[in-house]
C-alpha cells in the first residue's frame, strides 16, 4: 500500500503528540504498517511541535518536502512551516485559533493576520479546512479536547485512509475515561465541521 502522509504541527500542550498516538493505533487496528516520528521544540509550553506519520509500506516517517497528502495544523503560524511538506495534492485542517509564541512578544516580528495565512495555504495545497477548533472544543465541554476536533476533521477528509469507528476504538483505548465523553462529543462535531463544509 502506497503510504498515505501525515503531518501534524502545533505548539506544546495541545495534544499533538496524544493525536499521533491515536492515529498510529488505529493504523496497527487496521492491520495497515504505520511509522511515525517526533520533532519537540521547547520543552515547555508554546515551543513548536510536529510529528510525521506514514500509514502504509514505508521505512521512514519523515516526509519528503512535497509529498504530505495531508496536514493537520493546531496552529496556524505552525501551518505555515509546514508549508514545505505540502503540495497540490495536499489537504489542510487548520486550527484558527491563534497562540502568540514569546518572540511576538518581545517584539521581534508581527503575527500575520489569518487571511493572509490561509491565501498562502490555499496557494500551496489542493484543499483548506479552516475554522476555530477552540471554539468547537469549548462548546464540547472542555478546551483541552481541542485536538479530538482536529482529529475528527481528519477522519472526515476524502481520501482519509482509517475508518471512523477504528478511530474512535483507538480514542476509546487511548484517552482517559473521566474525559472520554468530552473528547468524543469533539471528535463528532470535528467530523461533521468538515463534512458539511
Amino acid at each position: 500500500m502506497k503510504p498515505y502522509n501525515i503531518y501534524i504541527s502545533g505548539v506544546g500542550g495541545q495534544g499533538i503528540i496524544k493525536t499521533s498516538t491515536v492515529l498510529g493505533e488505529a493504523a496497527m487496528k487496521s492491520s495497515m504498517p504505520v511509522v511515525m516520528s517526533e520533532v519537540h521544540g521547547m520543552a515547555q509550553r508554546g515551543g513548536g511541535v510536529s510529528t510525521e506519520l506514514k500509514i502504509g509500506d514505508a521505512y521512514s516517517p519523515i516526509i519528503e518536502y512535497g509529498s504530505a497528502d495531508l496536514l493537520i495544523s493546531f496552529e496556524p503560524i505552525e501551518a505555515l512551516r509546514a508549508i514545505p511538506k505540502l503540495s497540490r495534492k495536499t489537504s489542510v485542517i487548520v486550527n484558527t485559533s491563534t497562540i502568540y509564541p514569546f518572540n511576538l512578544n518581545a517584539g521581534e516580528f508581527s503575527y500575520p493576520k489569518i487571511e493572509d495565512i490561509l491565501c498562502e495555504l490555499n496557494n500551496k495545497s489542493m484543499k483548506v479546512y479552516a475554522f476555530n477548533a477552540d471554539q468547537i472544543a469549548k462548546e464540547s465541554g472542555h478546551l483541552l479536547s481541542m485536538n479530538m476536533v482536529m482529529l475528527g476533521g481528519a477522519a472526515a477528509v476524502n481520501g482519509f485512509p482509517l475508518k471512523k469507528e477504528i478511530v474512535i476504538d483507538s480514542m476509546k483505548a487511548n484517552l482517559p475515561e473521566k474525559s472520554l465523553d468530552i473528547n468524543l462529543n469533539a471528535f463528532e462535531r470535528g467530523f461533521d465541521s468538515i463534512k458539511s463544509s
